[in-house]
């Protein structure tokens, strides 16, 4: 029987309860609904909602689906039970094995099984029997539980090896190697497997083997491939027992089978021999319990209100830099290093922080890309300038937690955003710039929320005496991260230390520890971070303490108000709360630039003042006031000049000519900011004959005016884990309603053409019909609209395609997976 419709019989018998807990654990399954229990079969068979299933699963549970996968083979429907997969998993027990096989079969990942045929039954016991989906070998991969691929699927798949095979297994046994000679590939293939059949088989093969073998072996027990520099060479190293080197050894005897020019691989039977004979050897329900250090409470404290202090203050100041000058992007996207670098002058920090300051702004909405300018700007009307300073807090904290991408990317390498081979690195240059597309990461929500949910398991487990908190640094995370959800461990590693720094930078982690906020945060509880806050954060202030050194002192964090106004009249120096404002002529003439007047200046100052104003300030002030505007610089795309000051002041109220934009500065000069073409022609249109005295063609660039859109406040939803209790009624619902008849008396509903079940079978058949070279019989649709019926051999399938070989024609053709409307096993096997 195929293997969805043995899942969709099994789904069919389970309870509401039951079915409601698979699609709490899948939700994908039912995102849209389905029809019926077939086309729900087929969806869990699915590569893709496969794939997100089994990135739930901890690691025990991943040992035990990739040992049921290597003792399985769902081509002939040779099943498993859990006594079978004890005696390959060292360390575990009946009991907790059924328990575990039973939550894999509730999440529907395999289901119940006929025993393989010819076996005897066991007297006074009931083994349960179990297969997995189908589409778990290509989700798996080829190296399921880190062991490598067996002699004869090597020799299958690898024409070199094949080639030197029936050689290799000759010289092994004129050597005395305890082997059978062959004379085909297939026949070498299995005397090499027969060679390295069991621990005690191996342990002889390496006794003669060179120093350091063991050592090199034991880099293969996790994963089967590695990298060798010429791995391709043929070692005729049998009878030199000096200066051979172990891979050189390995290689020789086989027991490395090279790939390609620069990889090798350990077979499968060498890699369980080398772990005892066991497929698992290391096999534990609870979690490992890291080593931790500890830091006490109110270092923790102190140092998550200082880090948010500080970064307030900072983004604050970043507005002011943005509104001020904008962030100008690159051709290629994002900010370049030269305008990163102005950005971290100018708020006294280095590149890489100042750059994810520009990020953590831009996510949050507090500046936005003008496809105009393409620059970064400040949107006009911004309502985090005017919140309370823990509301402020939220606003980053919820952007931050709910955005897809990762600010800590800027700076790295371009292809380090994944966990990319140490041999591989390098090989693509650039780095990720600020704002750009490279730092955008769709799975960054998911892995934050999991990293915050995993310090809070650990801080609670760590249970440390007298109010002191565990240090949690990246280690210790990804040790966990790692056991809970082991096929996210490479996306864990690639973003661990940046979610971490951010995270230290917006106070949720205090002295390497989770703080109170963090653990409000992690627990989705907002408004008890906000109340935490609010209690132990320190108001902004309004006032500095003004110096006769011509400075501004901050006796602490000042509100973004005060600060924006100072930074407009003087200078920032320094870091931390103590900022201190330095006045000078220029600080000074860049105030009286912006509108103000020394009488306002002094006003503002005599305001936020907690002392009373220095005279060499109030002096510089009002001297470089004096001095400022005698001359005005201004833009004008055109002037008018006439000797007749009356014709000019009649011009310059005529209503005609307001469109102009005149404006008179001198008695026979006005100016306009039309181009000098279109003022001509207006004042023809007027009556007058004006002379155009034009070096070149005068212009005017126009620019589109649109409305800054309203930045809404962020709010953060964690992401949906489970569908809405309405959707999994209606799909109840619509589970138990009676399916029509079967087409065929006494068998299967038929699957309707082009539906999900129908595409699933289809997939199903082709597959397994690839892996056993059989024949199959479709029905296709040709370019005129016919079914033609064919019987063919599939070749490879992938792409919306499928591959094939026509014994009818001799010939190999691609046919469009679209135009069959079904596909059926023969009963002929090629042989």
């Amino acid at each position: 029987m195929s293997l969805i419709r043995a899942l969709s019989k099994e789904l069919q018998t389970r309870s509401d309860d039951s079915l409601r807990a698979l699609f709490a654990a899948r939700p994908d399954l039912i995102s849209p609904g389905v029809p019926d229990f077939a086309a729900l079969a087929a969806r869990a068979s699915g590569r893709v909602s496969v794939q997100r299933a089994l990135e739930r699963l901890n690691r025990p549970e991943m040992q035990v689906l990739e040992t049921l996968h290597l003792c399985t083979n769902t081509d002939t429907g040779h099943s498993t039970t859990a006594p079978m997969l004890k005696k390959l998993i060292y360390g575990s027990t009946l009991a907790a094995l059924e328990k575990i096989l039973h939550s894999l079969q509730e999440l529907a990942l395999v289901h119940r099984a006929e025993p393989p045929h010819g076996t005897p039954p066991v007297a006074g016991a009931k083994l349960r029997y179990y297969l997995p989906v189908g589409s778990l070998k290509d989700v798996i991969g080829i190296y399921p539980a880190g062991l490598g691929r067996s002699y004869t699927e090597l020799v299958r798949l690898q024409p070199a090896f094949a080639q030197r095979v029936v050689q290799l297994v000759g010289e092994l046994h004129r050597d005395g190697a305890s082997i059978s000679p062959a004379a085909t590939p297939m026949e070498a293939a299995l005397s090499l497997q027969h060679w390295t059949a069991t621990p005690e088989c191996l342990r002889q093969i390496l006794h003669a083997a060179p120093e350091r073998t063991a050592a090199l072996l034991a880099r293969f027990g996790n994963w089967a491939m590695g990298a060798v520099p010429q791995a391709q060479r043929r070692a005729s190293v049998l009878h030199e027992a000096a200066g051979v080197g172990p891979i050189d050894w390995l290689l020789a005897r086989g027991l490395l089978v090279p790939l390609d020019a620069a990889h090798v691989e350990l077979p499968h039977s060498v890699g369980v021999a080398l772990r005892g004979g066991y497929v698992i050897e290391k096999f534990a329900l609870a979690p490992p319990l890291p080593r931790l250090g500890s830091t006490s409470a109110a270092l923790r404290r102190n140092a998550a209100l200082g880090a948010i202090a500080e970064t307030l203050r900072l983004v604050g100041e970043l507005l002011h830099i943005v509104r001020e000058q904008p962030l100008v992007t690159l051709r290629s996207g994002g900010v370049g290093v030269r305008e990163l670098k102005r950005l971290a002058d100018a708020l006294r920090t280095d590149i890489h922080d100042a750059g994810v300051l520009a990020e953590l702004s831009a996510l949050a909405g507090l500046i936005r890309l003008d496809v105009d300018s393409s620059a970064w700007v400040q949107p006009a009307q911004l309502e985090w300038l005017t919140l309370p300073r823990q509301e402020q807090w939220l606003w980053l904290v919820n952007a931050w937690l709910a955005s897809e991408r990762a600010p800590s990317l800027v700076g790295e390498p371009v292809n380090g955003q994944t966990a990319v081979p140490a041999v591989h690195r390098g090989m693509a240059g650039g780095t990720v710039n600020a704002l750009s597309a490279e730092a955008q990461r769709p799975d960054a929500p998911v892995i934050r929320k999991r990293i915050l949910e995993i310090m809070a398991e650990l801080t609670h487990e760590a249970a440390v005496a007298d109010g002191n908190a565990p240090v949690l640094d990246a280690a210790a995370v990804l040790e966990r991260a790692d056991w809970a959800q082991p096929r996210m461990a490479r996306r864990f590693s690639s973003l661990i230390r940046g979610v971490l720094a951010e995270a230290e930078m917006l106070g949720l982690i205090g002295s390497g520890a989770l703080s109170q906020i963090g653990t409000a945060i992690a627990a989705e509880q907002p408004e008890e971070a906000l109340g935490i806050l609010g209690e132990h954060l320190p108001a902004a202030l309004n006032h500095v303490l003004l110096q006769a050194d011509l400075t501004a002192v901050a006796p602490g964090y000042l509100a973004p108000e005060l600060t924006g106004k100072l930074l407009t009249m003087a200078d920032a120096e320094g870091q931390g709360p103590a900022t201190i404002y330095r006045f000078s002529v220029s600080s000074v003439r860049r105030a009286l630039d912006s509108g103000q007047d020394a009488q306002a200046l002094l006003d503002f100052l005599g305001l936020h003042s907690a002392t009373a104003i220095p005279q060499p300030l109030k002096y510089l002030i009002e001297d470089t006031a004096a001095r400022h505007a005698r001359l005005r610089v201004g833009s004008a795309a055109s002037f008018i000049q006439s000797e007749d000051e009356t014709a000019l002041q009649e011009l310059l109220n005529a209503p005609g000519a307001a469109g102009l934009g005149l404006v008179r500065i001198a008695p026979t000069v006005l100016v306009s900011h039309a181009a000098p073409r279109e003022t001509a022609q207006l004042l023809r249109n007027l009556g007058l004959s004006p002379a155009v005295e034009e070096a070149g063609p005068g212009g005017i660039r126009l620019r589109r005016a649109t409305a800054a859109p309203g930045i809404a406040r962020p709010v953060y939803s964690a992401p949906r884990t489970a569908p809405p209790e309405a959707d999994v009624d209606a799909q109840l619902v619509v589970l138990r309603r009676e399916r029509p008849a079967a087409s065929t008396p006494g068998g299967p509903a038929a699957a309707a053409p082009g539906s999900e079940e129908a595409t699933q079978l289809g997939l199903e058949t082709l597959q397994k019909a690839i892996r056993l070279k059989q024949r199959v019989v479709m029905n296709v649709v040709d370019g005129m609209g016919n079914a033609v019926r064919e019987t063919v051999v599939p070749v490879a399938v992938g792409g919306g395609r499928v591959r094939v070989f026509d014994p009818a024609r001799e010939t190999e053709r691609v046919l469009s997976i679209h135009r069959i409307i079904d596909v059926e096993a023969a009963e002929e096997l090629l042989q």
